[in-house]
């Protein structure tokens, strides 16, 4: 191994250290009813600048919104450039992503100033989105937080250094680099927007493949703990968290093994996103070097690389303009629709009406009345917990709280952070991977929960 001198030392493990403390290690915080829940230093710092800007959030996502679509709406009438500027990137999407953004800030207008039809600004639709608790306000900080620090994980060689240690398992196991490692951890202690976006920026990078990607980012993108405690609570089973948890994470690796060798993420690309071929998988060790000592070669290397204070920080500048830009449109948009077609329309419940027979025979009371609870959450990961609180079963309850966190694919948040992404799905690849989700998960649960009530 080559000798590295101090200096590259720390700057390997002081600034991989902070990264790991801010994203990944959850820490107790006490709430507003006084019960003590586990989150990660990042979402708290979100929380706290999100209640101190409560009243103004809203009025600035706005304006965000409104840049987005004027940006795209001007770069859509240019004619075609050369130029790879920054500022290009960012707005210069195609139409249909263009109509998204301007579909964003019309619903955005439309809720700030209570115009058009109550359906989209409505407290349980586009209001809930874009209050000063709302979704969209708690993604304005933690996109600003998490854009901001994400380099502290990605530039400084930590994912170098577990992407040599972990591919020993993650390769054969989930056909997928080591370094995903890092993004899964980053969604389960932390929030699943964080894993996409981690995955997301290591795309854009070319450190993961099309089908990597993909299958990181609608696989791994898990549900946090914290949420996870909130959904078994409102849904009035929070003395079944563990064996509920231990549930999710079973069914979640089962699903985690089954669904890349599947449709549609079996089929994506394995291209880089400059085009460039996939690298080998079979990631040979170097004569006289370990696992770990590659790794930490790699780390120490990288570190060595980025020295320099203010490109860290128009790095991560950078990150959050394309968060704000990119996906708070997507969130809008397809959150808004999704809401409203789940509270004012009978659409989920008919594409429920499938699921009847199924829960029927996999002996789940209430079938019918849970049938919709299975589709719903496409709308909303919250939306089953809060319709299903109502259901008299705790054997189905049990049920529709789990495999509302394992279906992960909900268009309000991680389906919209996914669309407004560059990682390569589309909305069809979603409702397919979400259904399959579904349809898999429904008998390992169903299966636990008759040993349980």
């Amino acid at each position: 191994m080559k000798k590295h001198s101090p200096a590259t030392w720390l700057l390997f493990l002081i600034p991989s250290l902070l990264g790991i403390i801010l994203f990944l290690v959850p820490i107790p915080v006490t709430n507003d009813e006084g019960t003590t829940e586990w989150m990660v230093t990042i979402a708290v710092l979100a929380n706290w600048m999100a209640a101190k800007i409560e009243g103004v959030v809203p009025w600035i996502m706005t304006g965000i919104l409104i840049v987005a679509a004027v940006g795209s709406f001007f770069f859509i009438a240019k004619k075609e450039t050369n130029d790879d500027s920054f500022v290009e990137r960012l707005f210069n999407v195609n139409l249909f992503w263009t109509i998204i953004r301007i579909l964003g800030a019309v619903f955005a207008v439309m809720v700030m100033f209570q115009i058009g039809p109550e359906a989209v600004w409505s407290d349980v639709t586009g209001g809930m989105l874009l209050a000063g608790d709302g979704l969209l306000s708690f993604l304005f900080t933690i996109f600003l937080f998490a854009g901001l620090l994400l380099p502290l994980l990605m530039n400084f060689g930590l994912l170098e250094f577990f992407g040599s240690i972990m591919v020993k398992i993650m390769r054969p196991l989930f056909r997928l680099p080591g370094r995903s490692s890092i993004d899964a951890l980053a969604s389960w202690v932390g929030d699943g927007t964080i894993g996409v976006l981690l995955t997301n920026k290591q795309y854009i990078d070319n450190k993961y493949t099309a089908r990597e990607a993909a299958v990181i980012g609608t696989t791994f993108s898990v549900v946090s703990i914290t949420f996870s405690i909130v959904v078994i609570q409102e849904i009035g089973l929070g003395s079944y968290f563990l064996p509920y948890y231990g549930t999710v994470i079973l069914t979640g690796v089962i699903l985690a093994l089954i669904m890349p060798r599947i449709y549609p993420l079996a089929q994506k690309k394995t291209d880089y996103i400059d085009g460039s071929p996939e690298e080998s998988q079979t990631e040979e060790v170097p004569e006289g070097y370990t696992v770990a000592s590659i790794g930490l070669e790699k780390a120490l290397e990288k570190a060595d690389n980025n020295r320099s204070v203010s490109f860290f920080f128009k790095d991560g500048f950078k990150n959050v303009l394309d968060m704000w830009i990119g996906v708070a449109p997507v969130v809008m948009a397809f959150g808004t629709v999704a809401l409203i077609l789940a509270e004012f329309t009978s659409v989920f419940t008919v594409l429920g009406t499938p699921f009847v027979p199924y829960l029927e025979l996999l002996g789940l009371p209430e079938a019918a009345e849970a049938a919709q609870l299975m589709v719903v959450g496409f709308a909303d990961m919250f939306l089953p917990a809060i319709l299903g609180a109502g259901l008299e079963s705790e054997m189905t309850r049990f049920v529709v709280a789990t495999v509302s966190v394992v279906q992960l694919i909900y268009m309000s948040e991680v389906g919209g952070l996914l669309l407004g992404s560059k990682i390569p799905v589309n909305f069809f690849d979603l409702v397919v991977i979400f259904l399959l989700r579904t349809v898999i998960a429904l008998p390992i649960v169903a299966g636990i929960a008759h040993l349980l009530f």
